[in-house]
């Protein structure tokens, strides 16, 4: 059978580019010197000794090798008192014993230019790298607390370990690099490391008894080395989770008020469900769909009474139907696209739906395009109540047989009496 394992692309503008791999090494920006990436505090050290040069803030650096190889060649070509500020130790000793230091830092508009694009270029590679995790289904990995091996997306093993072993380390969408995080995790617990006050335990049951009973199993939050691996320490420049988290706070304490007079809505650029036209609103989509394809999707809804989530599954059905270039009345199957529409126009099998056990299925909650505005634009139907529609509406699981039985045995009752 066919199936689509991953959303798709709706047609748009490519954007986006690969990420460049980088050399271990690092070059001194004035002789031949080369450290490893990982050696960076070394190479600071040779250049203010051997070179006396200072780079200010070089921990807010997105990418330090980049950001050297830069200054190399802008050294090359002109003297660097053309940039760096000139500190002069030891002023009042004789000239012999004074030294002069050179500072590179982001008061040079340079500088600060630099460090921005550096900035920017990373929360790209770091969002494509998020992006490829979020549908990778090539994961592999073992629980770091029982036996249980998972195999398929990231988020499978990061929500066990929150549900059945209480070790939350956050939305599989805020993290980032999780493979090499959870390698850092389990070598950690492999020398018998406490993950949250990191101390040393001398055994592993210690070790256990210890996490569970004093509630460390959780990670320490004020650890550096895990700050890589959260989206959010690369979402602003020069700042960390903590500061961007307390601005987000301070916001909420203060800005009670808000002037939302210069909010501009972006358009909606929604696709059609029968071909690529796009249209900035619902209203103009919808009006293209019934003029162009006989299909009136308001009036369908209004009819049968469709609710939200029913409009999501509806609209999934249908994307993949046309994606596999398949009648979803008749489940004709077509060569092209543009053979199929012409099939259900002619056939007005385009106009009426199948039977709502077809589509009204756990299968299609799931997004066909990853990049499907239309979605987002659904509402419920408002005041319609259909046949099978109760007063009361529960939120109930679709594998629920005897909703009377569920009522008379349930615990809420004795809150109610």
């Amino acid at each position: 059978t066919e199936c689509i394992l991953e959303p798709l692309s709706l047609p748009e503008s490519p954007s986006g580019v690969a990420a460049v791999e980088s050399s271990p090494y690092v070059p001194c920006i004035f002789c031949k010197e080369c450290y490893l990436l990982a050696e960076q505090n070394q190479l600071l050290k040779h250049m203010i000794i051997e070179h006396k040069l200072v780079i200010a803030d070089v921990k807010l650096v997105a990418d330090f090798r980049r950001y050297v190889l830069y200054w190399k060649k802008r050294f090359a070509e002109q003297p660097i008192t053309d940039f760096c500020s000139v500190i002069r130790t030891n002023s009042e000793a004789p000239l012999e014993e004074q030294d002069n230091y050179f500072l590179l830092c982001d008061v040079l508009p340079e500088d600060r230019l630099l460090r921005e694009q550096l900035q920017q270029k990373r929360l790209r590679e770091i969002l494509e790298q998020q992006q490829r995790e979020r549908y990778d289904t090539s994961f592999h990995s073992m629980c770091m607390f029982c036996d249980q091996e998972f195999t398929g997306n990231r988020s499978v093993l990061l929500n066990h370990m929150a549900r059945e072993h209480a070790f939350n380390i956050g939305l599989p969408d805020n993290i980032v690099n999780c493979s090499e995080f959870l390698a850092v995790l389990q070598e950690k617990l492999d020398n018998l490391q406490c993950l949250y006050c990191e101390k040393v335990f001398r055994d592993k049951n210690t070790l256990k008894d210890h996490m569970r009973k004093k509630q460390h199993r959780r990670i320490n939050a004020k650890n550096k080395e895990y700050d890589k691996f959260y989206i959010i320490n690369y979402l602003e420049f020069g700042k960390s989770w903590e500061e961007v988290q307390s601005e987000d706070d301070r916001e909420l304490l203060y800005n009670v008020e808000e002037d939302w007079s210069d909010w501009e809505e972006h358009p909606v650029c929604a696709v059609c469900l029968f071909c690529e036209q796009q249209a900035d609103t619902t209203e103009k989509l919808y009006l293209h769909m019934q003029k162009s394809h006989e299909f009136d999707f308001p009036k369908i809804k209004s009819e049968h009474g469709l609710n939200f989530y029913q409009q999501v599954k509806l609209v999934n059905f249908i994307r993949r139907e046309i994606h596999h270039c398949r009648c979803y009345n008749c489940q004709e199957k077509f060569q092209s696209k543009g053979g199929l529409i012409s099939h259900m126009e002619e056939t007005k099998h385009i106009t009426f739906l199948p039977p709502r056990s077809t589509w009204d299925q756990p299968q299609y909650y799931f997004p066909t395009y990853e990049n499907d505005t239309l979605l987002c634009t659904l509402s419920d139907s408002e005041g319609l109540i259909t046949e099978d529609q109760s007063e009361d509406i529960p939120v109930l699981s679709e594998d629920i047989s005897s909703l009377k039985a569920l009522k008379q045995s349930s615990v809420l009752n004795q809150l109610l009496c």
